[in-house]
């Protein structure tokens, strides 16, 4: 019996489906959630959270504690230095001295930048009432604090000039608010914007592309808290360290009452496209909800710490944000 040599010819029928690789069934999708913004969640709750009665009590009375037990003993070492070697116990007692004078003017310092926040807070509430009521002559007056408040600034000079030279003109509390949104507090939204705009774009970037555990958390919250810290300042603010983290409490605390720290498919649209999310990568698509919800932080800090409450023209976009910041992220598909 002889073998067959040479190579051997399989007929396949064309009709029999799946043969073809361009008519092969697609792959099926896996069952993970779609991205939810963990990171920013957990900045949120972490920013959020309120510290119990008793823990505050704890850590005031530590403080006090290890403040008495270290100034005693400093006292007792400089005393005894004095009596041993009195040039040297001198000059420590001097350095001591000094540390205490930077202490107090600290202290001194994040006074005035909680007063002043609350100098912006009082502006804030005074022109909300004066346009509630409809009131010329309060409006009048609180136009008159807006313009004190940014008196020493360079910035802001031609628009208090402009101002000066055109309120006289209105003769309604609505359109005087108006003038000075546009004349004075304009330029200033515009840079509180591109702050935004940044802190979007670096949490993004920072959760995209680094997949260390609890990275992207860290860099949400420092991210936010510098956004937060740098458009009270862009405001007038002027925030130290107490008054930013106080300020970013409030700003989360109304994040997460509201239940406004979440995002969807919708929010991203403008720039993603309809369904577009749930194709991307897991940690890029992560990336971009960050991105999104530090932007919806960003315009509630803006509402916090301006001084004058948003009309309806001037009030920015979170969606208009979102798509500036984010969208030179990656390449849309047509």
């Amino acid at each position: 019996m002889s073998t067959r040599k040479g190579p051997v010819l399989f007929e396949i029928d064309e009709s029999q489906p799946g043969q073809n690789p361009a008519e092969a069934p697609p792959v099926p999708d896996t069952d993970l959630p779609a991205p939810k913004g963990q990171a920013m969640a957990t900045a949120a709750a972490i920013a959020a959270r309120k510290p119990s009665k008793l823990a505050r009590w704890f850590w005031r009375l530590l403080g006090a504690l290890v403040g008495t037990l270290v100034s005693i003993a400093a006292w007792r070492f400089v005393t005894d230095l004095v009596t041993s070697t009195p040039l040297l116990g001198y000059a420590v007692a001097l350095l001591m001295a000094l540390f205490a004078l930077v202490v107090v003017l600290i202290v001194v310092k994040e006074l005035s930048a909680m007063s002043r926040l609350g100098r912006v807070d009082r502006l804030h509430r005074d022109a909300a009432k004066a346009l509630a009521d409809d009131d010329l002559s309060a409006a009048r007056g609180t136009v008159a604090q807006l313009v004190a408040l940014y008196k020493g600034r360079d910035d802001t000079r031609w628009g208090r000039d402009r101002l000066a030279e055109r309120q006289e003109d209105v003769f309604d509390a609505v359109a005087l608010f108006d003038l000075a949104e546009q004349e004075l507090l304009s330029p200033l939204d515009l840079a509180a914007r591109r702050e935004v705009e940044a802190a979007a774009r670096q949490v993004a970037t920072v959760t995209a592309l680094v997949p260390l555990a609890l990275a992207d958390v860290g860099a949400a919250l420092t991210s936010n808290l510098r956004m937060i810290r740098r458009i009270a300042e862009i405001y007038g603010g002027r925030s130290g360290t107490l008054g930013s983290w106080r300020l970013t409490r409030a700003v989360f605390s109304h994040l997460v009452a509201t239940g406004a720290v979440a995002v969807g498919d919708d929010m991203l649209e403008p720039i993603l496209g309809g369904g577009l999310l749930a194709k991307l990568s897991r940690r890029f698509g992560e990336g971009l909800v960050n991105g999104a919800l530090t932007a919806r932080v960003g315009v509630a800090a803006m509402e916090v710490c301006r001084p004058l409450p948003f009309s309806r023209k001037q009030r920015p976009s979170v969606r208009g944000i979102i798509r500036t910041s984010l969208s030179g992220l990656f390449s849309q598909e047509k």
